[in-house]
């Protein structure tokens, strides 16, 4: 060790012994510690730090609270009892070291603090729908239905328009749905312009109904999953009883709203109507009355939506996001897979196709989680399902279906674990974002059961670092050592908006991030969550990343970040 180091080092030790106060009483100093060991402050919650690193080092971390008092006072002790100088040197060294890490925790207790108080102010700023609550609505009879405009395994979907509305109201509920001006008027699909969005803001999503039955109370609790993301409002106030139930055990849930995630705004039942290009597209769906070689129910499930200009793979199709456009969708994915977790729900059937896309004021593409038929609600949010028959449901779309689903064998005591699953679905739809093909599609060849993950697919050099990092993170086979969605998102907001909060930035270390969030979040509450600047897709995010702020979370993202970045240098360096 260098002089300079050493005398360095003094200091801090010195500091140290200064701020523990050891020139008074050991004993009233250990005592005074252990009385303090948890203390915040009188309105914050306790919260254990945790560094990134590997749990069985977590406990030797937060035991060491009021250690470095007992051996910093058993070396006074010594010292004035006689002992040899050499003990007295270990004890006390020993305890000014560890007094280190104690100053560490104290660390940890106001980032923790800080991060709890932002995490307050801005979970009160909820996502309010750009569409008005409606008044009606609980019958088709109250909709004008235009044409088909997607149609799935089980259900087909149309643009609707709601009678009940004026039409002044319904032109401006489509102001966020705007198209680039440049692209040429026969490119663009049905789907994609904007007066088909004036005249029907809405969409109604008409269920196949095959073995359900026709009353009411039995379509409802069959197709029960589709009312998953209903808002308060969808049903009819004597069918709010309606739970979801079958294999997963009778559960009230209901998701709250995002704006990443599809909103239900009514939800009924009604007769199966002869709607256009039923009978070319779904013959065999409709009911005997209108097809007599039909095998469907009279009465189907209705769910009134939000009608999106088109999905996320048409999108993919006509046009090339820029590389930030394409960070923040990945962004966006993951902000709605991590709401969908922290309330007990996996999607299980997540792909481009089920991802509804729109513009925002600025022209960024704002991405919508929709269809959860597929889903798995629980009322713990443990999202672990008990695998013990061939009978029980992994989800949909197998070529998506994560390592630790695909692979899981039905037997006694198997548990499937989809706490991560979705996850991992949009590292393999980050591709498509990217411009490359999913390389778990058969185009590509990898199976998820199977592939190694050396085998992946290189993203083009214009993706940014820490977004391809991330996205090779989400793609590992391991689910413990895959980061979560609120980890992986944590990463992108800290790559896109906080690179200079991490220069010289360490894992253990969080108060140079703290001062960087306190900045942020007076940022973000002076551009406000109303008018033109609020419902831009970057406001929406910021806002959303502070309003679930962790320092686990946080500290585990800045860890994976920083690690990822020591690689890069070393490439760069063996190169």
């Amino acid at each position: 060790m260098s002089v300079k180091h050493a005398i360095s080092r003094g200091l801090e030790l010195g500091r140290s012994v200064f701020q523990l106060g050891l020139l008074k009483s050991g004993g009233r100093v250990a005592a005074k510690l252990r009385a303090d060991r948890f203390r915040v402050g009188p309105s914050v919650r306790t919260v254990q730090p945790q560094a990134f690193l590997p749990s069985r080092y977590r406990y030797y971390r937060t035991s060491l609270k009021g250690l470095a008092a007992q051996l910093q006072s058993a070396g006074f002790r010594r010292r004035f009892t006689g002992a040899s100088p050499r003990n007295r040197a270990v004890f006390l060294a020993f305890g000014l070291g560890v007094g280190l890490i104690e100053q560490q925790l104290e660390d940890d207790r106001k980032s923790a603090a800080t991060c709890q108080e932002i995490q307050a102010v801005f979970r009160k700023k909820r996502f309010q729908s750009p569409l008005k609550p409606f008044t009606a609505g609980y019958k088709l009879e109250d909709y004008i239905i235009g044409n088909q405009i997607g149609k799935g395994s089980n259900a087909a979907v149309y643009e609707a328009a709601a009678q009940f509305a004026p039409p002044k109201e319904r032109d401006s509920k489509c102001t966020l749905v705007q198209l680039r001006e440049d692209e040429e008027e026969g490119e663009k699909t049905r789907s994609l312009t904007c007066c088909s969005l004036r005249n029907f803001p809405l969409a109604i999503k008409m269920m196949w109904n095959f073995g359900a039955g026709s009353s009411s109370e039995a379509i409802l609790k069959s197709m029960s999953q589709e009312l998953v993301p209903a808002g308060p409002l969808a049903l009819k106030e004597e069918k709010k009883q309606i739970t979801v139930d079958g294999q997963f055990g009778v559960l009230p849930k209901k998701l709250s709203a995002h704006p990443n995630v599809i909103r239900v705004h009514r939800a009924f039942t009604a007769d199966v109507p002869l709607l256009p290009g039923a009978q070319e597209e779904y013959p065999d769906v409709l009911p005997a009355r209108l097809n007599p070689a039909g095998l469907g129910n009279n009465r189907t499930l209705f769910l009134v939506m939000k009608n999106y200009p088109c999905t996320l793979r048409q999108y993919l199709e006509a046009s090339t996001p820029s590389r930030r456009q394409g960070s923040l969708m990945v962004l966006q994915l993951l902000e709605g897979v991590d709401h969908l977790c922290r309330q007990g729900v996996a999607h299980r059937d997540l792909k481009s196709d089920n991802v509804l896309l729109e513009f925002d004021s600025d022209g960024c593409p704002r991405l919508v989680i929709t269809d959860f038929g597929c889903c798995l609600a629980q009322r713990d949010a443990s999202l672990q399902l008990p695998f013990n028959s061939m009978w029980v449901s992994r989800g949909g779309n197998a070529s998506l279906m994560a390592p630790e689903v695909a692979t899981a064998v039905p037997a006694s005591g198997v548990v499937i674990d989809y706490s991560k699953a979705d996850a991992w679905a949009v590292g393999a739809i980050s591709y498509e974002i990217f411009g490359q093909r999913n390389p778990f599609y058969r185009a590509v060849g990898l199976e998820s059961r199977s592939y190694q993950e050396k085998q992946l697919p290189s993203l083009p050099s214009s993706v940014p670092a820490d977004v391809q990092f991330v996205i090779r993170l989400l793609l590992r086979r391991n689910p413990n050592k895959r980061p979560s969605a609120r980890v992986a998102a944590n990463m992108l907001h800290l790559s896109l908006w906080g690179r200079k909060a991490l220069v010289d930035q360490d894992s253990a270390g969080m108060r140079k991030l703290a001062d960087w969030l306190m900045c942020q979040s007076a940022v973000v509450l002076l551009k406000g969550c109303s008018g033109p600047s609020g419902n831009r897709v970057e406001a929406e995010l910021q806002r959303s990343f502070l309003a679930n702020l962790d320092l686990e979370d946080l500290r585990t993202a800045v860890g994976f970040l920083l690690y990822g970045r020591d690689q890069r240098q070393a490439c760069i360096l063996s190169a």
